[in-house]
């Protein structure tokens, strides 16, 4: 069965064909890209993180200066210096 010059056909068919042409204006429509600015702030931020992750560890010099003064019995630390750097390392923990 062939259906020629139907109206209800014949008004889809441009409906559709009307929706396409639509579209297809859309698509050459240009949109702003977006775009990013960094302050001057977060760069020099940028600049310390990397000088900070390139540090190593272990500060091998200390180590070495440690190592030697307790070889020569020469490392001497008192209770108090002691007792003062495990409260402060206390209040640090609480603080965060």
């Amino acid at each position: 069965m062939k259906i020629f010059n139907n109206p209800n056909i014949n008004r889809v068919t441009e409906l559709y064909n009307r929706n396409k042409r639509a579209t297809e204006r859309v698509k050459h429509i240009s949109t702003p890209k977006d775009q990013i600015e960094i302050s001057a702030k977060a760069k020099d931020f940028q600049v310390a993180m990397k000088a900070f992750k390139k540090l190593p560890d272990i500060r091998e010099d200390k180590v070495a200066e440690i190592k030697e003064k307790i070889q020569n019995n020469n490392y001497n630390v008192s209770g108090k210096e002691i007792a003062h750097k495990i409260i402060e390392g206390i209040m640090m923990d609480k603080k965060i």
